[in-house]
């Protein structure tokens, strides 16, 4: 009987201890499952080929405006991120200095225009009158002279008076006849006018002076700086009061009606792909949004930096091209400067 206990006693504690070492091994069991599923799950992902993702930017025409005079910022009505239309107002520069250069050449151009009227009109009577007796006195004086070179001349071959009295009879003569003469040149100078060269002289300076002044204007409006076009303020280069100088930029603008996206590819992700593909991108920015684009260039970027034979390093140097695509139909919230991803053409299904 007591055999018999033994027996079943021994019997319950293998049972205890058979049960103990299941429980011990399930979770062991549950563990190593879980490590399978994962190794598997992860050679799964990893045979399937993954497509190429390229990354591109937006950008749009940009427009730099310089200053082309010199002078201190005087009004500036715009700031970054203003939109504005063409022909709005965007910097004023003050410079005095060019608006007395303008003054000096109207009134140069008021002066040769008096001198040229003054030519047309002719020779005033007051003046012919006033030669006429001037060349009348002239007249009377070489007369004169002359009379009284005969008489000196008599009285001297006569032996009644020294020789340096005929001297100076002469000389008094040779005086009178050249003042005659130039007395009726100045006369036959104001009856017959001016010149046809002198009236061109004048006509020339007047050119000149208007000449002057269309530069004059051209510098003074270009103190006032216009948008050429409707755009955005993208960068502000100065600042109320400062002085700029020719060349110097005042502000960016861009052009948000001509955004494009740019993506820099390997020249062998650029084969079998021509201008007007259609392909669809995806921006970050806009909440991953899917849009059309349709390629529109595609050109060569820098030669090689460090250019290698071939045959040295058994491999080809590949060139990037740049491919710009522009978005179709427009997405008017696209920005320069938004990052956009896509499948290359080629590559999407």
């Amino acid at each position: 009987m007591t055999d018999t206990n033994d027996t079943a006693s021994v019997s319950r504690e293998e049972d205890l201890l058979s049960q103990s070492q299941g429980s011990a091994l399930a979770p062991a069991l549950i563990v190593t499952a879980i490590i399978l599923g994962i190794i598997s799950t992860t050679v799964w992902f990893l045979m399937i080929p993954q497509p190429l993702i390229i990354q591109g930017e937006a950008d749009a025409t940009r427009i730099d405006i310089a200053a082309r005079v010199d002078g201190r910022v005087g009004d500036r009505p715009v700031s970054r991120g203003d939109n504005v239309k063409q022909g709005q107002l965007l910097f004023r520069i003050d410079n005095p200095e060019l608006m007395t250069k303008l003054a000096n050449e109207q009134a140069a151009k008021v002066s040769a225009q008096a001198t040229l009227a003054n030519i047309d009109a002719g020779t005033r009577q007051e003046e012919i009158a006033q030669r006429q007796a001037a060349l009348d006195t002239a007249r009377a004086n070489a007369t004169l002279a002359q009379q009284t070179y005969d008489r000196t001349k008599q009285i001297v071959g006569a032996g009644s008076a020294p020789i340096q009295r005929l001297d100076d009879a002469t000389n008094s003569l040779v005086v009178a006849q050249r003042t005659n003469d130039q007395a009726n040149l100045a006369y036959q100078e104001a009856v017959n006018g001016y010149t046809k060269e002198q009236r061109e002289i004048a006509v020339a300076n007047v050119a000149q002076a208007q000449a002057a002044i269309d530069t004059a204007k051209a510098e003074v409006n270009e103190l006032t700086v216009a948008a050429p076009v409707n755009a955005q303020v993208y960068q502000i280069g100065a600042e109320l009061g400062e002085y700029v100088a020719p060349g110097v930029p005042l502000l960016s603008l861009v052009d948000l009606s001509d955004v494009w996206l740019t993506f820099d590819l390997r020249e062998d992700l650029v084969k079998g792909l021509t201008v007007g593909d259609r392909f669809e991108a995806r921006v970050p920015a806009l909440g991953d949004r899917k849009i059309s684009v349709v390629i529109r260039v595609i050109a060569a970027k820098g030669e090689y930096a460090d250019w290698r034979a071939t045959r040295a390093t058994g491999d080809f140097d590949l060139r990037t091209f740049e491919v710009r695509a522009y978005p179709d139909p427009a997405v008017p919230d696209l920005r320069p400067g938004m990052s956009v991803y896509a499948i290359p053409p080629g590559q999407q299904k």
